[in-house]
């Protein structure tokens, strides 16, 4: 598949301009990957080639400490949505990760910060050169440098909102003609956790970029895209009153809706659709790949979709989630849902009879399990598909890889690393976001219809097919009736008077739920458990219950007050005497 909106680099221009990235610890000052000097820069093709440098850094070098289109090691690795999987001893790192003792010299601290400021120093070389363009005999057109400028402040808020994450305190890099000429990027402190910067980038951008993509081109943000990250950010800092005002003018637009088809957000051939409103663009050809670089790592080792490394295991806890009642709504308190029956320590080969409990149809378009079509490779076996069962449960994910009938699209090498993109902003984000400000204003019912948003069209989307009558997977034929639904399946949105609307404490249990549910392995949750105020009580019950399919996780605790952020890198600190290490490190 060939996109409009390629992020790999490409600058034609003379061979001997361009300088060579050589590899150093100061990320907050080097020169970009592929940067080129002087007035070559300052042209119009110079500078719109630098400024999608900067965004193919939206992906990041490092797909497991860095994870920096997605969030999946920390967001979802270290929250009770999934676990690392893979086999004992395999990237070390990330057990630490998950058992919240990450430690400064952990690799995966260096390349998350790595990844977060070599996109800042990106976007501030296209600042600089693009204002001393302004400046020059050849300024380019007035209103494209506007454009410009809002596209890099927007990008460069982004990737200190992605450091400010797993950080909490951090120096937010402005360029030096915005410092002055008093202060260097190296001696800023993190003393804050750079909100203030952050929201006036994104402001500016929502200033001064048009409603729809610049040039034309399916990628680049727009207006709504720096609205939907400002009122998140707003979200993260429970400034729920400021972010209302940024959802009503994302809704009251008119320009997004819901797809009809829930995995059409997954999918390949549907990319950059109507509920699109920030996407991560990925894609390859016969020589180049741009792609998110997690296909690989987060695919099933074994059977017909074995191209992978085993990584990223949905848990037992989210699978259980997704049951419904008779009349098709959640189960919102944990407490109050039955134990689902998995096929942890069963063999292939022998006699095991998936659940037919009512479920949410999500719940296949987002967990691989035995008995059920893996998006058309074929029925999953369970045990002889996992690379190690004991290490990381029953289940694979199924949301950052191609369906079979698209995997022929995935041209570069042997397409272990796909070419689909990441939906970081869709619009049913900004709709549970709005039902979360509803609540808190007390209009319930509101909150109510917001939510039905999401489960009508759930309701209405495509569910997996495939019903398998075959229990134990030996040699011989897999018994399918592809007419009928692969589970039983079952939605409905909340009625009028439903007893979850009934309060807000309860009202907000099932907003909650239904974020968990629609965003399911995609990098939010742990960052919602902590903005929300319930890690701790959420995240301790998760080890106690799954450590079963964990058993390194025996003796992990989560402390909210040590935990709830991660250590600065230590390579850092050691040449930026500046940087102040999170007082829990």
């Amino acid at each position: 598949m060939k996109k409009i909106f390629n992020f790999i680099l490409i600058i034609a221009l003379t061979g001997s301009m361009m300088i060579m990235f050589s590899c150093n610890d100061e990320f907050l000052v080097k020169e970009p990957p592929g940067a080129a000097a002087g007035s070559v820069m300052q042209s119009p093709e110079g500078l719109e080639a630098l400024l999608i440098a900067s965004y193919s850094t939206l992906q990041g070098r490092s797909r497991f400490g860095g994870a920096m289109a997605t969030d999946w090691t920390y967001g979802s690795g270290a929250s009770d949505d999934g676990y690392k999987g893979t086999s004992t001893g395999d990237q070390n790192n990330f057990n630490a990760v998950e058992r919240y003792e990450a430690l400064p010299s952990n690799a995966y601290m260096r390349d998350r910060w790595q990844d977060c400021y070599d996109g800042a120093a990106r976007t501030n070389q296209v600042l600089e050169f693009l204002w001393a363009a302004q400046e020059s005999d050849s300024p380019i057109e007035a209103g494209r440098a506007k454009e410009m400028e809002g596209e890099a402040k927007f990008l460069r808020a982004w990737f200190h909102f992605k450091a400010t994450k797993i950080f909490e305190k951090i120096p937010y890099i402005l360029t030096q003609v915005e410092l002055g000429e008093d202060m260097v990027p190296e001696e800023i402190p993190n003393d804050t956790e750079g909100w203030d910067e952050i929201e006036a980038d994104l402001q500016f951008a929502i200033d001064n970029l048009p409603e729809t993509s610049p040039l034309g081109d399916p990628g680049r943000v727009t207006k709504y895209s720096a609205m939907a990250v400002k009122a998140q950010a707003h979200m993260y800092q429970n400034e729920l009153g400021q972010a209302k005002s940024l959802l009503d003018n994302i809704i009251s637009s008119g320009k997004y809706s819901l797809v009809s088809n829930y995995y059409d957000n997954y999918n390949m051939t549907t990319e950059n659709n109507a509920e699109s409103i920030f996407e991560i663009q990925a894609a390859n050809s016969g020589s180049s790949s741009s792609s998110l670089v997690l296909n690989r790592a987060v695919a099933h080792q074994s059977g017909p979709a074995g191209i992978g490394w085993g990584f990223y295991q949905p848990s037992q806890n989210l699978f259980e989630a997704f049951q419904v009642t008779d009349d098709g709504l959640p189960v919102l308190e944990m407490a109050d849902r039955v134990p689902l029956a998995n096929d942890m320590g069963v063999a292939s080969s022998a006699e095991f009879q998936p659940t037919d409990h009512l479920l949410d149809p999500r719940v296949d378009w987002t967990i691989s399990r035995r008995g059920i079509d893996f998006i058309g490779w074929g029925i999953c076996e369970g045990q002889s598909w996992i690379r190690q069962q004991d290490n990381g449960g029953p289940y694979m994910q199924k949301k950052f890889s191609s369906l079979y009938e698209n995997f022929s699209l995935n041209v570069y090498g042997n397409g272990r690393d796909n070419g689909r993109n990441f939906r970081a902003y869709r619009y049913s984000h900004v709709l549970l976001w709005r039902a979360e400000v509803a609540v808190a204003d007390g209009e319930l019912d509101k909150a109510r219809l917001l939510v039905n948003q999401i489960r009508d069209r759930v309701k209405s989307s495509d569910v997996v097919m495939g019903l398998v009558s075959t229990t134990a997977f030996v040699s011989g034929e897999i018994v399918v009736d592809w007419t009928q639904p692969a589970a039983n399946y079952k939605v409905e949105p909340y009625p009028a008077g439903a007893d979850a609307f009934s309060s807000a404490d309860k009202a907000i249990k099932a907003v909650r739920l239904e974020q968990r549910l629609e965003f399911a392995m995609e990098g939010t949750r742990f960052f919602d458990l902590r903005r929300w105020g319930i890690d701790d009580a959420v995240l301790n019950a998760f080890i106690a219950a799954d450590v079963q399919y964990r058993a390194f996780m025996t003796g992990a605790v989560y402390n909210p007050t040590e935990d709830d952020y991660w250590p600065l890198p230590e390579s850092q600190l050691d040449i930026q005497d500046v940087l102040q290490q999170d007082p829990s490190y």
